[in-house]
């Protein structure tokens, strides 16, 4: 199986970090990803899946109001975007 790699990789940490931030429950980010709820559950213990549904779940989150930060030497994150 394919990992994301590149410029759109998100880490499983990044994962959790973003629906803690937005306070989703897993059950409601695998509906909003249109995946399992168990496949989230295996994104975010670290086991390797497709790279479009990893697309899948970033994009969810990303509608959601979520911004990933690059490692950039120090340390992935997310951020949750300004507006309204």
């Amino acid at each position: 199986m394919k990992i994301a790699t590149g410029y759109r990789k998100v880490l499983p940490a990044q994962c959790r970090m973003a629906r803690a931030a937005l306070a989703l429950g897993v059950r409601e980010l695998a509906e909003a990803a249109k995946v399992s709820t168990n496949t989230v559950i295996r994104f975010e213990r670290g086991e390797a899946l497709k790279e479009r549904t990893i697309e899948a779940i970033r994009a969810a989150l990303e509608s959601a109001g979520v911004e990933f930060i690059a490692e950039n030497g120090g340390g992935a994150g997310v951020r949750l975007r300004k507006g309204g």
